[in-house]
């Protein structure tokens, strides 16, 4: 009699338990948020990737918790890469006109994605969806599934000052 009441106690409390977490809406894992993956830049987005650049979020080290969440980080480290080199191509140091400012993000996009790639390649994990497909459908899937498709700036928030990030060179001849 005593087993069949702790039983029905056990059951009780796991129900309840389960009721209240609220699977669907909370972060149970505590996991950081990063927006992944950025769109690929576009004639439609080019304004807002050069205009709203310090409204949206970078990830410095401090921003991500203990080791258990490095996918996390290459995440976070492709976008800030990314949007360095964003601010390269729309300065106008690199590029001058509008369809070179458009060649010149989008080869920003790729060669983060790739850098990412090949990260996410080193480590002893499953590497990112996208990571394993080849050639353009690579690119459609990482164009896919987009959280922020239009480059939107998040209300009330302003980049930090990051190091600009090295390795990037826009090829003209590719455009």
């Amino acid at each position: 009699m005593i087993l069949i009441g702790g039983l029905t106690g056990f059951w009780i409390f796991a129900l309840m338990t389960l009721h209240s977490a609220n699977l669907g809406e909370t972060n149970l894992l505590n996991e950081p948020d990063v927006p992944f993956p950025p769109a690929l830049p576009t004639a439609e987005n080019l304004a807002a990737i050069c205009h709203n650049g310090n409204g949206r979020p970078r990830y410095p080290d401090s921003f991500f918790p203990g080791s258990r969440f490095s996918h996390w980080k290459r995440r976070g480290n492709a976008i800030n890469q990314m949007e360095s080199w964003y601010s390269l191509c729309c300065s106008g140091q690199v590029a001058q006109q509008s369809s070179q400012i458009l060649c010149c993000a989008q080869q920003a996009w790729k060669q983060a994605l790739s850098q990412f790639c090949v990260e996410e390649f080193s480590t002893m994990t499953r590497a990112y969806k996208c990571c394993r497909e080849k050639g353009d459908a690579q690119w459609t899937c990482f164009d896919s599934e987009l959280p922020n498709p239009n480059y939107d700036p998040t209300p009330g928030y302003t980049a930090p000052q990051l190091p600009l990030e090295l390795g990037f060179t826009f090829n003209a001849d590719a455009c």
